[in-house]
């Protein structure tokens, strides 16, 4: 395997996560019996692998006997309303169902027709063959989804469909939650014997703001919260990279762990380093990645902060503590600045009041840094 610390993992390569993808492929096999897919959630922070588990899991629904139709959308910070979201999730149905090695050439040759059947005219979608107008994403969900339950995802034999969302984070509807808005909508898809599931991706602390006036939303998915890799996972990682002699990969695991403490951003990057740069010891090595990882990586995190910002986050690596609350700081930053950081990823909020750096590294690259 190839590391590619940019993009995610293929299927093929995934690494880790066992308990996660296990508990997933439980839900496909209960599934076939009760004719509901249960509705997930895949939380954690950047670089932790969600999109990489998205993947993984999509591929599961793929190998389910019999298969759920697996239908992938990135969800973009310009996606600024329900509406438009739905179209996007139409266009994306359209698209998998038309990709699907299930489908006859003639069901795959209507899938192609019925999409473009579909004209957008600003904020209202017609449809040609009955002139319904659908104002509302949820009316354009229910219609199209509906559509194409009868028309094709069971002639085609499929046991029903999972929408995988990813960076759910970034929807921000101006009627309030977007895990809620799904949640209605999908669930009375469930009630009207339509199998539609959704297994979204987003920040860790998704629900942390919901819980008061949205607990239905937060019960309604099953929530896999992602850590960083055990000192187990992060070795098989290793091993999938740099061979199976089990002595060698031992110890470069073990190296590997004390430098990134398992975050999968990291074990990527690193290891892509080591490939490049030959047999030398990884000790050896070292200060020539760690100087293009302040490149590559953090340097980026900071270009786009304030000098207040930066020297917030400078304080708080000088201050050799693992966590802490703002209230030390608090004469000369305000609380605004931990929650813009924390909004960025460069803060993580460990619980009422809690905060630390995102990573270990990025905290010596601050302590470095002049």
């Amino acid at each position: 395997m190839l590391p590619e610390p940019s993009f995610p993992a293929r299927p093929a390569d995934f690494v880790g996560r066992e308990r996660e993808v296990e508990g997933f492929k439980a839900a496909l096999r209960q599934s076939v019996a009760t004719l509901r897919m249960a509705s997930f959630a895949v939380l954690g922070e950047w670089g932790i692998g969600k999109s990489s588990l998205l993947l993984k899991l999509a591929d599961c629904c793929r190998g389910a006997h019999p298969p759920m139709l697996p239908v992938h959308l990135s969800i973009s910070q310009d996606m600024g309303d329900y509406l438009r979201f739905a179209e996007s999730l139409c266009d994306k149905l359209a698209d998998a169902l038309a990709a699907s090695d299930s489908l006859t050439t003639r069901l795959r040759t209507e899938v192609r027709n019925w999409k473009f059947k579909r004209v957008n005219a600003g904020p209202l979608t017609v449809e040609r063959d009955c002139q319904r107008f659908l104002t509302s994403g949820s009316a354009l969900l229910r219609h199209v989804l509906t559509d194409a339950w009868r028309q094709f995802v069971r002639p085609a034999r499929f046991a029903g469909a999972v929408f995988f969302l990813d960076d759910l984070h970034n929807l921000a509807l101006a009627s309030g939650d977007a895990a809620l808005t799904i949640r209605d909508q999908f669930q009375a898809f469930g009630i009207e014997e339509l199998n539609y599931s959704v297994c979204f991706s987003a920040k860790a602390d998704y629900f942390s703001g919901t819980l008061s006036f949205a607990e239905p939303a937060v019960r309604f998915y099953n929530k896999l919260v992602l850590a960083p890799f055990t000192p187990e996972e992060t070795f098989k990682y290793a091993t999938a990279v740099f061979g199976s002699d089990p002595r060698k990969v031992q110890a470069l695991s073990d190296w590997l762990y004390e430098k990134t403490v398992g975050h999968p951003y990291f074990l990527a990057f690193i290891s892509r380093e080591l490939l490049a740069k030959g047999n030398h010891p990884p000790n050896q090595l070292w200060p020539e990645i760690f100087i293009r990882l302040e490149r590559e990586k953090f340097q980026a995190d900071l270009a786009q902060l304030s000098e207040k910002d930066i020297a917030l986050l400078r304080a708080l690596a000088a201050a050799g503590e693992h966590e802490f609350a703002p209230a030390p700081f608090a004469r000369n930053f305000q609380y605004e600045y931990f929650r813009r950081l924390t909004e960025r990823g460069l803060l993580i909020r460990e619980g009422r009041g809690r905060y630390k750096l995102y990573h270990p590294l990025f905290r010596v690259f601050l302590q470095q840094a002049k």
